[in-house]
């Protein structure tokens, strides 16, 4: 019950007496606000399974990067494009449903990961956890700057896109009618939800991006209605997780991370529990009445 009975220590002395903190919340907010902006197309369009695809999808250029002693973000971002290349080549010269060819290459990149890391293995663990786990308390200026470009990025791409976005993930045809190209738009959305992917898994995980991603939006998506507002409403949830999960991790030595991710998902659970709450009660009064 610290942060109740000595709010000062347990909220605000982390940040003011750890450079590290302070870097690893920046990191953090720069990583909901790409996630946010990003993960509302997400969650709106029901992409969650595309969104995790392409999580796991930039792991063998990770691989490959680290095994040559390249820069891994590089990597990730090629291996990022290549997924989406692939998934929108599979899409036009075969009859399937999107979901399977994402399925199929998701488990083929996946897999090509796992591969080139198991003949590495021994020294490149703690590596491999970093990059599957994150390690926001080791953030650096160099981190910061490419999260900040990510950023600036997602918001610009989705201001230019926004009405092909907001058309397209309610009705394709009419995005068609409209010529608002939404296959056009589709491979933006594709490539800017690669490029929060890419800016934040040395930050939060490869594994947990996907808890940003789709936690903070479907949260807002429940509490609220229009896409603005959405945005706003799950960049105040993450924020919210960022914070209060940095400062458990900090003081109870759990990883920095997960701790966040998990923070995330209860709020979006407490959110659904409280709203089944209300739905009980107002059908108990409204059979009562």
């Amino acid at each position: 019950m610290q942060f109740l009975i000595a709010p000062q220590t347990w909220w605000i002395d982390p940040f003011l007496s750890n450079g590290f903190m302070r870097n690893a919340l920046a990191a953090g907010l720069l990583t909901v606000l790409t996630t946010s902006v990003i993960g509302t197309w997400v969650v709106l369009r029901g992409a969650t399974f595309l969104g995790d695809a392409l999580a796991h999808g930039v792991l063998p250029g990770v691989a490959v990067a680290f095994v040559l002693g390249m820069d891994t973000t590089l990597g990730a971002f090629v291996a990022a494009v290549a997924m989406v290349g692939g998934i929108n080549l599979v899409r036009a010269h075969s009859s399937l449903p999107e979901d399977t060819s994402i399925g199929v290459l998701f488990v083929g990149f996946l897999a090509l990961a796992v591969v080139i890391m198991s003949g590495h293995s021994g020294s490149y663990v703690g590596d491999l956890n970093r990059f599957l786990f994150g390690s926001i308390t080791g953030v650096n200026t160099d981190d910061l700057r490419r999260q900040a470009i990510a950023a600036a990025i997602s918001i610009g791409g989705v201001i230019v896109f926004y009405r092909a976005f907001l058309v397209m993930t309610f009705d394709e045809a009419q995005a068609r009618i409209l010529r608002l190209r939404p296959r056009l738009a589709h491979v933006v959305l594709l490539v800017l939800l690669s490029i929060s992917i890419v800016a934040s898994f040395e930050t939060v995980g490869n594994l947990l991006v996907l808890g940003f991603l789709v936690a903070p939006p479907a949260t807002a998506s429940l509490v609220v209605r229009g896409v603005p507002r959405i945005m706003g409403v799950a960049t105040v949830v993450g924020v919210l997780s960022v914070v209060v999960g940095l400062l458990i991790s900090y003081h109870n030595g759990t990883a920095g991370s997960a701790t966040m991710t998990l923070v995330a998902v209860i709020i979006f659970l407490a959110i659904v529990a409280s709203r089944a709450i209300q739905k009980g009660v107002r059908d108990r009064v409204g059979k009562v009445a």
